[in-house]
Formats: C-alpha cells, sequence, structure tokens
C-alpha cells in the first residue's frame, strides 16, 4: 500500500477540538478536505502528521498553538473611536466582520470590546494561542 509522502494530494475526514473537549470544526456530514501534503494549505502540524499514513489509517494529533494558528498577539487589538464606527455594524462581542484596511485589505476581526467611546477589534485569528486536537482519517491519496 502506497503511504503518504509531501507533494501528495490526499482526502481526510478530520474533528478538531480543543482541550477542554469542545469541537472547533470536523468534516463529518461534508466531502472530505483535499490538499496537498506540504504545500502550505493547512496548519503546520497537521501537515505534518499525513506522511507515512495509508488509506484507511486513522490517528489522533496534539498540535501545540506554536504549529496551528500561533500565540495571540496583543499587537493585532486595533481600538476604534466610536464615531468612526457605522451605525449599522454589529456591535456584539464576539461578532465575526470583514473591515478594510486604510490600505485596502480586507481583513476579518472579532469584536473584542465595546465601551462608550470605542470599539476594540481583534485581528488574531479565533483558535491563535490554543494547542489543537484533531481525529483524522485518511480516506484516500492520489
Amino acid at each position: 500500500m502506497t503511504e503518504v509522502k509531501p507533494g501528495d494530494t490526499v482526502r481526510i475526514h478530520y474533528t478538531g477540538t480543543l482541550p477542554d473537549g469542545s469541537t472547533f470544526d470536523s468534516s463529518e456530514g461534508r466531502e472530505p478536505l483535499e490538499f496537498t501534503v506540504g504545500s502550505g494549505q493547512i496548519i503546520a502540524g497537521l501537515d505534518a502528521a499525513l506522511p507515512g499514513m495509508r488509506a484507511g489509517d486513522r490517528k489522533t494529533i496534539e498540535v501545540p498553538c506554536a504549529d496551528a494558528y500561533g500565540a495571540r498577539n496583543p499587537d493585532a487589538c486595533h481600538a476604534i473611536p466610536r464615531a468612526y464606527v457605522p451605525d449599522d455594524m454589529p456591535m456584539e462581542i464576539g461578532t465575526r466582520l470583514e473591515v478594510t484596511t486604510p490600505q485596502g485589505q480586507a481583513m476579518a476581526v472579532t469584536v473584542a470590546e465595546v465601551t462608550e467611546t470605542e470599539v476594540v477589534l481583534d485581528a488574531n485569528h479565533p483558535l491563535a494561542g490554543e494547542d489543537l486536537i484533531f481525529a483524522i482519517e485518511l480516506v484516500s491519496i492520489g
């Protein structure tokens, strides 16, 4: 049987959980995730676990935050004066938004804090700073 090596296109089913057991993502009920191993299309810690696996293999891996979405960066939080926030912008803490930077780039942010005078937007990935656990099944190679 063929083993996965860098450059192979693979399809996997997965369930991603946090150390407390809560699920943050899963391919259950969907088509398997397809990507090229070693291409940077998925987080490094998950990518590194695939070489040597064979179709049908299952395993559970722990991915430290450094090999997932990295540590939280406090500099990625930006306080915006309320006067600059559109009236129709949702202000609930935890709301994910897409904003445009002054350079014209789209950026995903999360509403982190709301006060009378400002709104704090967090541009960290929602899973930054989190260690992750993946239960994976290699569906196919190639």
